[in-house]
């Protein structure tokens, strides 16, 4: 069972498009938000200081939204072994009934910071997802 992170998230007003909801960027900002807030929180800190990770891919399914104050549940989790410097993840956000609003699935490829160079990811920094 993959190692998970939830957060809630708020519909504020800065969040909110003419069409009265969630922009569609937003949800991608909440996106890369959850895939950040994981790798700090679960990740070692020796690879916190040597890695940084970028997107590459994100494949996103808009299936509802939400309005103004409205809540959702965004919960993460890494899906799979890294294939040489790419990690793939998912991202769900529930409403407040469970509804499945937004789906991504998203790669990620790793940088070592000094160099600035794709990094193989080595199954000892994926441990502490899995």
């Amino acid at each position: 069972m993959p190692n998970t992170f939830t957060r809630t998230y708020i519909a504020a007003p800065e969040h909110i498009d003419e069409l009265g909801h969630v922009n569609n960027t937003v949800w991608v900002q909440w996106i890369q938000d959850m895939a950040t807030q994981h790798w700090d929180a679960a990740a070692r800190p020796e690879d916190r200081a040597a890695f940084f990770w970028v997107v590459v891919r994100h494949e996103i399914d808009y299936r509802g939204n939400v309005g103004l104050g409205e809540t959702v549940q965004a919960e993460t989790w890494i899906e799979g072994p890294a294939l040489g410097a790419k990690s793939h993840r998912r991202v769900e956000f529930v409403d407040a009934a469970g509804k499945r609003l937004v789906s991504a699935a998203t790669t990620w490829a790793m940088l070592d910071r000094a160099s600035r160079r794709l990094a193989r990811v080595r199954p000892e920094v994926l441990a502490p997802f899995q």
